[in-house]
């Protein structure tokens, strides 16, 4: 009852500021809503170079990209603890001819844009395993009125971009879209992928950063959060074994969802580096030998590098029950499925992945995302 009080009086206060502000004509400017920040930053440069619009960058605490002022770009901390900032910022989504966001933000259900403004999803992944949106199973145990709320956000996407058909069906299931409002201009940041001078300079950055890794072979360990671990996550996997079988030969980093909040400090561990706060994980991917994954997003891009994945799914029968995957799991990940440590250390150890079956993976995920993806989105929606 408390939090549905609190969630309809910023709503309240959004709306009140939004039609006040809405009375002003609208300028030729573009904002940029940053969660993750990822997408953004690509889109971002894009505009910088095809368009003539002033930015208006809103970031929230999650995003791990820092963005700074320039001659066309205005950056506001889109919090409500920053109160001056929040209404500056309402102010522009409501004034603002093109809006590009990369997550769900509940406040866009307080919003009702002008028919000429173009609202654009960028999302923060370029594929789904775990189910979102109006086909997450949790959303029976929410109220009417949150699932009002959702659907009300959902409907101000006027664009949602996607990088494959795979991600046009489900998108279309997760926020009941139509045919229209998609956008098969890849995703904005896979275009880092196909820039081998950029690819270059980054690699080296992250070797200098973490000078330990250099002539070792990486594992990167990136699980997804479960639910009931946000507040007291527990590393599951037996990092003591791995160091046994790979610590002369092989270095690990550990990526934490951000959603996730561990008291344990891991970086005491010679074998272990904590990368969780590594602003941008494309740029760890390209030091990984092999990724260790479970239900998150990131393999969809990893697998642009042709590198071995494994899927450490200890959890599987329950994660599918509460959280469920858009299809037959085994048959989805393009990698060996274990539940135990031990079975991470002979598989690595082995080093038979079936190539063919990430080459496929690789293709049906990543069919729009060709190196061209945030200018083909600018050129598109302004032009």
């Amino acid at each position: 009852m408390t939090r549905e009080l609190l969630i309809s009086s910023y709503l309240l206060f959004i709306r009140f500021w939004f039609v006040i502000f809405s009375i002003k004509p609208l300028k030729n400017k573009t904002v940029l809503i940053a969660s993750f920040g990822d997408n953004i930053d690509h889109v971002r440069k894009s505009c910088l170079t095809h368009t003539e619009h002033d930015l208006i960058i809103l970031t929230t605490n999650s995003s791990r990209i820092s963005f700074e002022e320039s001659p066309r770009e205005k950056v506001l901390r889109f919090e409500t603890i920053h109160i001056v900032e929040f209404i500056k910022s309402i102010y522009h989504v409501a004034t603002s001819k093109v809006i590009f966001v990369d997550n769900y933000f509940g406040f866009l259900a307080a919003a009702t844009f002008k028919p000429e403004v173009k609202v654009v999803q960028l999302w923060h992944a370029a594929g789904a395993i775990k189910r979102f949106g109006l086909e997450d199973p949790t959303i029976k145990k929410r109220s009417r009125r949150a699932n009002k709320r959702f659907k009300q956000v959902y409907q101000r996407f006027t664009h949602v971009v996607v990088g494959s058909e795979k991600m046009t069906t489900i998108f279309k299931q997760a926020f009941d879209l139509k045919e229209k409002q998609i956008l098969r201009t890849g995703i904005p940041r896979t275009d880092f992928f196909f820039n081998d001078k950029d690819m270059r300079a980054s690699k080296k950055s992250v070797i200098n950063k973490y000078s330990s890794i250099k002539n070792k072979k990486v594992i990167l360990y990136a699980p997804t959060f479960r639910d009931s671990e946000i507040a007291d996550f527990q590393l599951q996997i037996d990092v003591s074994a791995l160091k046994k079988a790979f610590g002369s030969s092989h270095k690990l980093l550990l990526r934490l969802h951000p959603v996730v909040r561990s008291k344990k400090n891991y970086n005491n561990d010679d074998f272990i580096i904590d990368v969780s706060d590594y602003p941008n994980i494309n740029e760890l991917l390209l030091v990984t030998d092999y990724l260790i994954s479970d239900y998150s997003s990131i393999p969809f891009e990893f697998s642009l590098l042709n590198r071995p994945m494994l899927f450490f799914s200890y959890d599987l029968d329950s994660y599918l029950r509460e959280r469920g995957v858009w299809e037959d799991y085994h048959t989805l990940v393009p990698g060996p499925v274990f539940s135990s440590t031990e079975k991470i250390i002979s598989i690595i150890e082995a080093n038979k992945f079936n190539h063919e079956k990430l080459a496929y993976f690789k293709e049906d995920w990543n069919t729009y995302s060709k190196g061209t993806s945030s200018s083909d989105l600018v050129n598109y929606i302004y032009n």
